[in-house]
């Protein structure tokens, strides 16, 4: 087979078209000067290596001769990889949502040669089904129209194009205040599935940072039933077939309402959120569940994605083999054959294994003779429902678990993307760190600190700014906002559970440095991509927390805790200028910016606490005092008596104890020596 001109590329989703018949080229000057020279308009594909309906695509119609002759004669066609480019994704995709009302991946855009995109959509079979237009019929119907109609298509993408850039100017803004927080509340409580836990109706996805919002507005407004939606909702993804009960960790989303038939891909950043989520149950309700649940959740990212450096890869796919979940997949025989007769007996009431399968494939509405393993009750339940001891129980579904996970080691494993992404790890940085504090775990912050040491030494370009992918030993693409904004976030919560004051240098020099290259001064907000970048046609803003908070939220977040860490109003200028700057939208869908919200709480209800101690084995039993705590609006500082910065120089002792300074809500209290003291003043 011959090679096209991805076989270069380090991309894993671009080396699975490495060998397609169709001409593919990556993202450069060269397929863009080509379409100029040749007056042919653009197919652009943007998808990942993990995707399954990419996958679908490639096999109908990107190996397909007859498709590929089509695209090679009267297009220039480029793939993208939106986990190396989300720059170029952000703007086609909004592309497609404002044309078409959806989006989604493999996203299908045509353009002009001078990148202007003219129609777009996502999913094409390679005939007409489904509903849908065939791939085949819309080429030959853009070519034509490309021929007969080229004014009318210039215009068009000229139109597109002008809309874009209009969506990403300054606005009318919405008077925003403590009232959006109630709105956004209303939303979820409005959407809440009460018998299956989670938002909505099918398709499900966790979304943490939903949840993670409505924790700390349980705190905030002592609102229970923020906090019950949560709780119920970590528990049902947790026992469902969302979970991969045998080797661990979380796939994509659900397909349906009761979290049990998965879209089977695994990806970084869903684990790295989650461990917060968990984590934050953990400490609020001190439940063994939540707890177990975080340290499975890295006992799969350890085994599976960790490389040897002490980062961690990308994503594993859907497919094995061609067929989605086939490598996750059992049938009754399967099991009963590989078990004893006690053990199945056990396994089948406990992981619900029916004999005609429960997999209930949503797309061909029918039952698949294979199980999801999934669980309708936690162990406690379980225990109780069955007079079974929870120990013994635990101990035999422990053996279990471990038998089938080693007969699934022989099966064809998925594919794993090893390519490592610095705004994802960062995120990770963020969830051991969090972790790390309140399971109380220096192995957690250690894993925390390994990410960081990686970025450092491996993810920065020989001028010292940061770098997006890291693969086959190379760092490279220029770092986005999100890069940045995870980045400085996961270093802001490592020094949060560590205090090394060192920290914070660094994490003033990458703020400096974003804003530097994102902000925008006129306007307000952040661009995803760097200002001086030259590839794009507009440069995009995003404040819409989807699969993962966006990078305005987090970099929001990230000045105002800086601020309350430096005991300054650096940067207040930067925080009312993109509040202001998002403002209409956040009126308009608060639900939708859940991370944004979280920092404005942190915004508009400060608390700062500053620990005055004498030496380290004191600083030890302060954090397991303060760290017991779920304290998601406090910014905390600890100095060692003889060693603070020249900002609290004026802080000093109580009756030579360790002393608490703190302050809520712009008001300071008298310092004090018992931590009980700063719980009860907001209480």
């Amino acid at each position: 087979m011959k090679p096209n001109n991805l076989i270069n590329e380090l991309s894993p989703y671009l080396q699975q078209h490495a060998f397609n018949p169709v001409d593919w080229y990556p993202w450069n000057d060269k397929a863009f000067q080509k379409a100029i020279d040749e007056n042919k308009p653009i197919f652009l594909s943007i998808g990942y290596s993990t995707c399954h309906w990419c996958h679908v695509m490639e096999k109908e119609s990107f190996e397909d001769e007859e498709i590929a002759n089509i695209l090679n004669k009267y297009f220039v066609s480029i793939k993208v990889d939106r986990e190396e480019r989300p720059d170029i994704d952000s703007i086609y995709m909004t592309t497609c949502q404002l044309t078409t009302g959806h989006g989604g991946w493999p996203l299908s855009i045509f353009l002009t040669p001078n990148k202007k995109p003219f129609f777009a959509g996502t999913y094409f079979p390679k005939e007409n089904r489904y509903g849908r237009i065939g791939f085949k019929d819309l080429l030959l119907r853009i070519k034509e129209a490309w021929e007969n109609n080229l004014t009318d298509i210039i215009k068009s993408s000229d139109d597109i194009t002008n809309t874009l850039n209009q969506l990403f100017v300054k606005t009318e803004t919405s008077p925003i205040n403590e009232r959006i927080l109630d709105k956004a509340f209303k939303y979820f409580q409005t959407t809440f599935d009460n018998v299956h836990g989670g938002f909505g109706n099918a398709p499900k996805f966790p979304s943490p940072h939903n949840l993670i919002f409505l924790l700390s507005y349980w705190d905030n407004k002592t609102n229970s039933e923020s906090l019950n939606m949560v709780l119920d909702t970590l528990e049902k993804m947790r026992l469902g077939g969302m979970y991969d009960q045998i080797g661990f960790g979380f796939h994509r989303y659900s397909t349906d309402e009761h979290w049990l038939v998965p879209h089977f891909e695994k990806m970084l950043y869903d684990q790295a959120l989650l461990i917060i989520a968990y984590s934050f149950a953990f400490q609020i309700t001190k439940k063994d569940f939540f707890k177990t649940t975080v340290y499975e959740i890295v006992e799969y990212l350890t085994l599976k994605m960790k490389n040897n450096d002490g980062a961690y890869f990308s994503a594993e796919d859907a497919d094995s083999e061609g067929e989605e979940g086939k490598f996750y997949l059992w049938t009754y025989d399967e099991l009963k054959n590989l078990l004893s007769d006690d053990e199945f007996l056990l396994a089948s009431k406990f992981f619900n294994i029916k004999k005609d399968g429960n997999y209930f494939d949503e797309f061909s509405r029918t039952t698949i003779e294979k199980n999801i393993l999934h669980q309708t009750y936690s162990f406690e339940e379980y225990s109780k429902l069955n007079n079974i001891n929870l120990d013994q129980l635990k101990d035999k579904i422990s053996s279990i678990r471990i038998k089938i996970y080693n007969q699934r080691k022989n099966r064809i494993h998925p594919f794993k993307d090893e390519k490592i992404l610095t705004d994802w790890n960062s995120l990770l940085i963020a969830s051991f760190s969090i972790a790390g504090r309140i399971l109380q775990d220096d192995n957690l912050l250690d894993n925390a600190k390994k990410i960081i040491d990686f970025i450092e030494n491996k993810m920065k370009s020989e001028s010292g700014v940061l770098l997006h992918r890291y693969k086959n030993g190379k760092a490279d693409i220029n770092a986005t906002l999100d890069d940045y904004a995870f980045y400085i976030w996961g270093l802001i919560e490592f020094y949060q559970s560590t205090f090394n004051f060192n920290i914070v240098d660094k994490i003033s020099f990458y703020v400096d440095q974003s804003i530097s290259k994102f902000y925008d001064e006129e306007n307000g907000g952040f661009f995803l991509a760097d200002k001086n970048s030259t590839d794009l046609i507009i440069k995009t803003k995003d404040m819409y927390d989807g699969a993962i908070p966006s990078g305005n939220s987090v970099m929001i977040y990230n000045l105002i805790k800086l601020n309350s860490i430096l005991f300054q109003n650096k940067y207040n200028h930067i925080i009312e200028k993109t509040f202001n700057y998002f403002s209409n939208q956040l009126a308009q869908s608060p639900a939708s910016s859940t991370f944004l919200l979280l920092s404005y709480m942190n915004y508009i209800f400060p608390k700062e606490l500053v620990i005055i101690y004498k030496d380290e084995f004191e600083l030890n039993e302060i954090k397991k005092t303060i760290f017991n705590n779920f304290l998601p609006l406090t910014t905390i500082n600890a100095f060692h008596v003889n060693n603070k910065p020249d900002n609290f120089k004026s802080y000093e002792l109580l009756n030579e104890k360790t002393t608490y300074f703190y302050c809520s809500n712009f008001n300071c209290k008298m310092p004090t020596n018992n931590f009980s003291e700063i719980l009860s003043i907001d209480n």
